[in-house]
């Protein structure tokens, strides 16, 4: 019999069989209401019938055609259909497989554009775990540790993050003036704006909280770049497609990114992403530098038009935002009474609860055991933040009211178990 490796061994106990909708099945038949989709991947839940449709009807026709080779229509269409929904300006895009080479990309394309070196990235920030993602990665050591030396010409300065800051009695206007100085300072101490290719910056932390930005924060990267001839990378990759209750997050904040990424919930689980920026800018890329195997494939991009379809139809972004005002509200009133509840937070279907121990540092050991009862009690859920100490609710946008009153009653009673 083949022995699991360790790491095997540390997955999940669900073993799922299949899903539907936002439920997932295991072998037994127990079904388990599923907010964490994939990491935020099944947007229109699992297995929806219009995206398995193409998928299906896609791999009886064509599922792989190299695009640097040849093209084909998916691919085309997928484009087409991107440029409606894409920040205006933006008209060029390149395809890859998953978040970490959208981030390699950006970074690549950045670099190149500029003939600048060094990028800025924000404390608590994700971009992925191969070694330039991961260097560029502050959200935990995780992601990062074990494999040095990383790359270089990455330097970090702070988000304004109010969960960390309020231990310093700040508000989230003193945290974003904290961080627009610090900004300034690492641009004269650190990074000379003539050696710096790029701002680089989520705009709601994932993997570091679930924490939203700040509108002002925002508007003083975008002078700052602007000011000093560097490119705004705007990584979409958790936040887009509905996710957040707008299409892009970066609509809640009137961010303008000169480089977007993209990725997780544009295919509805099959692997697909990208980066865009305008077509002046991505012709700097040099050429034979952009590209990979698999980029583009078929069959993804047949399950990416249907997934924008899904969204547009059944109006998904509107329901992201009516259902997280719903989970919000109701975590909120389950949290009531509870000090070790720190803040419930979020923005859409992108919602995290925090957790602090009675000395006010990082519950870990709560959001792990209040994650690990939900999940006794049916419902799946993840952790994130810098100390794991946050249990993010991240379903699939097509979630109803009953399902996120299920969701939220299945969570009180966790919480009740674990905390009394």
């Amino acid at each position: 019999m083949t022995q699991l490796s360790p790491l095997l061994k540390q997955a999940t106990p669900v073993v799922a069989s299949r899903g539907e909708g936002v439920y997932l099945y295991d072998d037994d038949g127990t079904r388990y209401l599923d907010f964490t989709a994939g990491i935020g991947v099944t947007s229109t839940g699992h297995c929806h019938p219009k995206v398995v449709a193409a998928a299906q009807q896609q791999v009886g026709t064509l599922i792989h055609g190299q695009y640097t080779t040849v093209m084909h229509r998916p691919l085309q269409q997928l484009t087409q259909r991107l440029s409606e929904v894409l920040p205006a300006g933006l008209d060029s895009v390149f395809f890859s497989n998953s978040g970490s080479e959208a981030a390699e990309a950006a970074l690549r394309l950045a670099r190149q554009a500029t003939g600048r070196p060094n990028i800025v990235v924000f404390q608590g920030g994700f971009h992925g775990r191969t070694v330039a993602a991961a260097s560029m990665t502050t959200s935990g050591t995780k992601f990062r540790a074990g494999f040095s030396p990383l790359m270089g010409g990455v330097v970090v300065s702070p988000f304004p993050n109010p969960s960390h800051y309020r231990r310093y009695g700040w508000d989230q206007d003193q945290a974003t003036d904290f961080a627009l100085r610090e900004l300034d300072l690492l641009l004269n101490t650190q990074s000379a704006p003539a050696d710096t290719a790029a701002f680089l910056v989520e705009p709601v932390l994932g993997e570091g909280g679930y924490v939203p930005g700040h509108e002002r924060f925002f508007a003083g990267l975008r002078e700052r770049a602007d000011a000093h001839g560097i490119l705004l990378i705007v990584d979409e990759v958790q936040t887009g497609f509905g996710r957040t209750g707008r299409f892009w997050g970066q609509d809640h904040f009137g961010l303008v990114p000169d480089i977007q990424m993209f990725a997780k919930g544009i295919a509805s689980g099959f692997p697909i992403s990208g980066i865009a920026a305008s077509e002046q800018l991505m012709a700097k890329a040099w050429p034979g530098s952009q590209g990979g195997t698999y980029g583009a494939n078929a069959v993804a991009c047949a399950a990416a038009l249907a997934t924008l379809e899904v969204i547009a139809e059944e109006h998904l972004v509107e329901n992201s935002q009516a259902r997280g005002e719903q989970l919000r509200s109701r975590l909120r009133e389950a949290a009531q009474g509870y000090t070790q509840v720190a803040e419930v937070r979020g923005l859409g279907l992108m919602v995290g609860v925090e957790f602090i121990n009675d000395d006010g540092t990082p519950g870990t050991a709560l959001a792990a055991a209040v994650q690990q009862e939900a999940a006794r009690r049916g419902l799946l859920l993840l952790t994130c933040g810098p100390w794991t100490e946050v249990v993010r609710f991240i379903p699939a946008l097509v979630v109803s009211q009953q399902q996120v009153e299920d969701a939220a009653g299945i969570f009180s009673a966790a919480l009740k178990a674990v905390l009394g």
